[in-house]
């Protein structure tokens, strides 16, 4: 059920992205009075799931999820319509334009991928709000994993500072280190404030355990409720019992259950819960799949979160400029690809990894803020300077703007073959890579 949801919500938004994409282009284009003669969400080769002509122009799905397109008339795209290209331009047509308004057709789609993620971000801060831990109130500090306990971190260690100014939000400080840009870090530890120095090959050796959690938020493993069939309500836990360890083992926080249960699979084991003050061991048999059916308790009820408000016209600068800085950010981390640390062969990802990232069960805050996100990506990786990409055409007008010629039919044409087999063998190996993860 989790995985069916995580699809739909999947399909929703790629949809949604897909088909404001190619309505920027669409509108531009019907702007100029250039004609477009299919608007499809989804490929069509060889046949469509459904198609209607309204107008000049004929609406479809195709039956391939791999995008959409818009056929725009007298231009050389993924149709390769090399019949039309050796008939004399029409007025209407595509090649028929000024430069600069095919410009400004090609940056459409880009545009609106933008301008939905500022909408998303508006909309979301003005009816949600933005809801945010700050550093100082993490009061149980983190779980520090083998490669934070290199560095000098404990668990328990509350983090205040990196390179010496104030985390404000608790979420930044993983992308912090990510970012491979962290010199130092000041931990609070028993009262006392410490300073540690990051080495350089910290963001090698981040980069090198391949999405191992060096550290995580650290809160007590309190039962919030239990699933059908729990092991761990079998066995005497109840709704508000603090479980604390494992045969003797200190697990006060979840993080810390979580790593060592996975110890104990298929063992019959001694549970030690808090309940009212008192301590209590429970014989417990933990499952092959070392799940014993306990739901947390609400992270809200744990932690002082803090809540930003925003009145509607309030959320528009707001959103704009989260907008900006979620793209600024994303930048950044395509930059990290070209460092020598980052293996990006094996960084990319396809359809699974990017469902992945949905939630298990329908939470409509978490729908759009995934969707915001996405649509941003698909603006900046459509701006690639790669033909068959809408950054390959740009780069081709700017060309024709600069030089005042634009480049030969022909040499369009392979330059379109060139880009359609790259970005089809790069499909092909994202895809690989995620039916690989699934392996290891």
């Amino acid at each position: 059920m989790e995985v069916a949801i995580k699809i739909i919500q999947f399909i929703l938004s790629l949809s949604l992205l897909i088909v404001i994409h190619e309505l920027g282009h669409f509108l531009a284009a019907r702007y100029f009075n250039t004609r477009v003669e299919k608007f499809y969400l989804f490929f069509n080769p060889w046949f469509s799931i459904f198609k209607k002509k309204i107008g000049q122009t004929e609406y479809g799905i195709g039956w391939l999820p791999l995008g959409g397109y818009v056929k725009i008339s007298g231009m050389i795209d993924e149709s390769m319509d090399k019949e039309q290209m050796k008939k004399p331009p029409e007025p209407h047509e595509f090649r028929s334009k000024p430069a600069w308004q095919r410009l400004i057709v090609m940056l459409g789609g880009v545009t609106f991928n933008v301008i939905l993620a500022i909408l998303i971000y508006i909309f979301m801060l003005s009816i949600m709000g933005e809801q945010y831990l700050p550093a100082k109130n993490a009061k149980y500090g983190i779980v520090a994993d083998s490669l934070a306990q290199n560095i000098g971190m404990q668990t328990g260690d509350k983090i205040l500072y990196i390179n010496d100014k104030e985390v404000d939000d608790f979420m930044d400080i993983p992308r912090e280190f990510i970012m491979g840009d962290v010199e130092n870090v000041t931990v609070e530890r028993n009262g006392e404030l410490i300073n540690l120095d990051v080495p350089d090959s910290f963001f090698a050796d981040i980069i090198a355990s391949r999405g191992q959690n060096f550290m995580s938020l650290r809160f007590p493993f309190i039962a919030g409720g239990f699933t059908d069939g729990s092991v761990a309500k079998e066995a005497g836990v109840e709704e508000g019992d603090h479980i604390m360890g494992i045969n003797n083992k200190e697990t006060w926080s979840f993080e810390e259950f979580r790593m060592e249960i996975g110890n104990h699979a298929g063992e019959e084991i001694k549970l030690m819960v808090m309940r009212n003050g008192s301590t209590h061991e429970l014989d417990l048999q933990v499952p092959e799949e070392a799940v014993i059916g306990v739901y947390l308790k609400p992270v809200d009820d744990i932690f002082d979160f803090e809540k930003r408000e925003y009145s509607f016209f309030a959320a528009i600068p707001a959103g704009t400029v989260k907008a900006w800085n979620t793209t600024v950010n994303y930048i950044s981390e395509i930059r990290l690809l070209f460092r020598p640390e980052v293996k990006a062969s094996e960084s990319l990802g396809g359809f699974i990894t990017i469902g992945s990232i949905f939630a298990p069960t329908w939470d409509w805050g978490h729908f759009w803020t995934i969707t915001a996100f996405l649509s941003i990506i698909l603006a900046i990786m459509n701006l690639l300077p790669i033909p068959a990409l809408d950054g390959g055409h740009v780069m081709f007008l700017l060309y024709e703007i600069i030089v005042g010629k634009k480049p030969g039919d022909k040499f369009m044409e392979i330059a379109q073959t060139v880009g359609m087999i790259l970005l089809l063998s790069l499909i092909i190996f994202a895809q690989y890579n995620d039916i690989m993860r699934l392996f290891r």
